[in-house]
């Protein structure tokens, strides 16, 4: 994707820089053995790494939390940076890092279609229930940028396979959906007014793809949940600002709609700290007691 090279190797570097220094530490030699931090866990159309938090078990049923990395990204490279360590240790959860076709992802007005991520995702989380003792009911899709985008179209495409959605810098693209085909999600987005590699108000890219405006993207959220358009108007020093909208649950589906804007005043940016609070902020609305 040449006409955005030159802005997000730097992004990435401020990506890696934020979120902290590579460490080993994680799961057990005996945990790794097939699969884990060193060594992808293969699927048909792709691969992943997973991280257990510190003294699991083995045994204990884990919640998950599946991290989208961002353009030119890899799972091994997420795999190395301590802040997800210690989250993953905090929360006692299990962190899970797929690996982007091409170091990127394929979805709907992405500039490349390497795969059928849908497809690919709906494997992943079969595996991950499968091969590990992972909690179906408690998994949080999250990503980086164009990993973000890719948890918004997951959210509308493939909505009951995450209780939850926390898209970080990242929305759809153009064509936005008029609908989506999944309910409306319980999803939390933080995204920075000085970004510049994906602007709230969206860009072109090249002649040929544009980065849709968030509030455009949001908005496909609002009308499906009935709840007024509004988008949060500035951000803070420092921290955020949110604006959170709830509304009641859609006929055969029991949990309510949840749509969350957190905005900061830094640029294209990621932070454990977000995660760690889209996390705990599900578990109350989901009222996770144990």
């Amino acid at each position: 994707m040449p006409p955005i090279a030159p802005a997000l190797p730097i992004a990435a570097a401020l990506c890696l820089a934020l979120v902290g220094e590579p460490q080993a530490a994680g799961a057990t030699r005996d945990q790794q053995a097939d699969c884990g931090i060193e060594t992808p866990c293969e699927i048909e159309t792709g691969e992943y790494r997973i991280r257990f938090p510190t003294g699991w078990d083995g045994k204990s049923p884990l919640g998950a939390i599946v991290f989208l990395h961002g353009w030119r990204g890899t799972a091994q490279g997420e795999m190395r940076n301590a802040a997800w360590a210690r989250l993953a240790d905090r929360l006692n959860v299990a962190f899970v890092a797929p690996q982007g076709a091409g170091k990127t992802w394929s979805y709907p007005g992405a500039p490349r279609a390497l795969r059928d991520e849908f497809a690919f995702f709906d494997a992943l989380v079969e595996d991950l229930t499968t091969r590990f003792p992972l909690r179906s009911e408690r998994m949080m899709a999250t990503g980086f940028s164009m990993g973000g985008s890719m948890v918004w179209n997951l959210a509308c495409y493939r909505g009951g396979l995450f209780a939850g959605f926390a898209p970080i810098a990242g929305a759809f693209w153009d064509p936005i959906p008029e609908s989506c085909p999944s309910p409306a999600p319980v999803l939390f987005h933080v995204h920075g007014t000085a970004d510049r590699t994906v602007p709230l108000e969206g860009r072109p890219i090249g002649e040929r793809w544009r980065q849709s405006d968030v509030a455009d993207s949001l908005a496909v959220w609002q009308a499906q949940a009935g709840l007024p358009r509004i988008f949060p108007a500035s951000a803070p020093a420092t921290g955020l600002t949110c604006q959170r909208q709830e509304a009641q649950a859609e006929a055969g589906r029991g949990t309510a709609p949840l749509l969350e804007v957190c905005l900061h005043s830094g640029g294209h940016s990621v932070r454990a700290e977000w995660v760690e609070r889209a996390w705990r902020a599900l578990g109350r609305h989901l009222d996770w007691s144990d």
